[in-house]
């Protein structure tokens, strides 16, 4: 791996109506021709096959234990026991969701329509992500991967703001933003950022969802008063505080610390091989380069993917701890300077990066 550090920082405008959004289109960096690693049509054709059986089984699994870990934690509620009940049944609530509405978002993970429909909606409202909003800006998010000012999606902005990393791992500031956006929905406001993604027609749909849940929270918040216990909000709710750990523990790794404003995802995206638990959980999106290569490509279908390209692509980082490892010290350097990330070495076999697509600069590389 090389660190590239780029002279005059310049200071970066991450807002979606700001001045580096003008910039992306004017020098082509929206919605741009990506690079793709050469697949066969007839193996891409196999790998883009979608089947009900395995999302049915996984789903069957993640809700089936998702009763069974709350279940758990209400009947030892008011003791210790409760604890490694809510554990699970947090992560699969707050984390596992996160995956869930991103791969039936994309319509991949089942092949029947509905179904792909009906876990998402679950999903969005578990995680607290308007599925009108957040459909819009995942589209954006994969044609614009880490366009300063285009990326409704980047997590972590340069400099990187540590303290708002940390809180969010217990999902504090991420919950708050979307509450609030939740709230200014339900109110009939979509922001001038929203405006910029989700399209007029779909605007209203927004609003009426973000009702509905408000309504559904404001019950379970009633409830929990009648009951004068905080059971209720232990179930739904502050899941998405106390189990947000795992999934902001892998997808920082998806683009932390990497390049921006690039058209190569192999210089923007990190894959990393993981635990079969985590896999689980994170639907096999620790295989990112390859699904932002090719998005189409259902969940299951990731791993052959990745045997199929891995000629072309950096060497996967080999743990969730190596990849911080690799990432917190960059996120440190860019605390100095904002222009600095880590650049990907790809095999001999990889076809090489097309660099004066990727830098307006000339820039000086050192051995990290």
């Amino acid at each position: 791996m090389t660190a590239i550090t780029s002279p005059a920082p310049s200071g970066r405008d991450y807002s979606l109506t700001g001045r580096d959004a003008k910039r992306a289109v004017e020098n082509g960096l929206s919605a741009a021709q990506w690079y793709h690693t050469e697949i066969p049509r007839k193996q891409m054709k196999e790998l883009m096959q979608r089947s009900d059986q395995p999302a049915i089984r996984d789903t069957i699994i993640w809700l089936g234990a998702l009763i069974l870990s709350g279940a758990g934690g209400a009947w030892f509620w008011g003791s210790w026991w409760c604890v490694p009940f809510f554990f699970v049944y947090g992560t699969l609530y707050g984390s596992s969701t996160d995956s869930r509405w991103h791969e039936c978002g994309h319509g991949t993970a089942f092949r029947t329509q509905w179904m792909n429909d009906a876990v998402y909606q679950l999903a969005c409202f578990m995680i607290m992500r308007n599925p009108v909003t957040w459909r819009w800006s995942h589209t954006r998010h994969h044609t614009d991967t880490i366009i300063v000012g285009r990326d409704p999606e980047i997590a972590v902005m340069r400099p990187p703001d540590l303290l708002r990393v940390v809180l969010n791992f217990f999902g504090v500031l991420d919950a708050w933003h979307a509450m609030t956006d939740m709230v200014r929905n339900a109110a009939g406001v979509i922001s001038a950022a929203e405006q910029t993604f989700i399209p007029e027609q779909e605007q209203p749909k927004a609003i009426r969802i973000a009702r509905i849940w408000l309504a559904i929270y404001v019950a379970t918040i009633a409830l929990a008063l009648y009951l004068h216990s905080w059971l209720p909000l232990m179930l739904v709710g502050l899941p998405r505080l106390y189990g947000a750990w795992h999934h902001v523990m892998t997808g920082l790794l998806q683009h932390g610390g990497l390049a921006d404003n690039v058209i190569d995802h192999r210089l923007n995206s990190r894959t990393v091989y993981m635990n079969p638990i985590s896999r689980f959980i994170y639907w096999n999106m620790n295989y990112h380069v390859e699904h932002h290569m090719f998005p189409m490509v259902p969940y299951h279908a990731l791993p052959k993917l990745h045997e199929l390209i891995k000629h072309d692509l950096p060497a996967p980082t080999p743990s969730i701890l190596a990849g911080y490892r690799e990432m917190i010290p960059a996120f440190l350097r860019q605390l100095r300077n904002e222009d600095y990330f880590l650049k990907r070495e790809l095999p001999p076999t990889a076809k090489p990066y097309r660099e004066e697509l990727h830098n307006d600069n000339p820039v000086a590389a050192a051995a990290e």
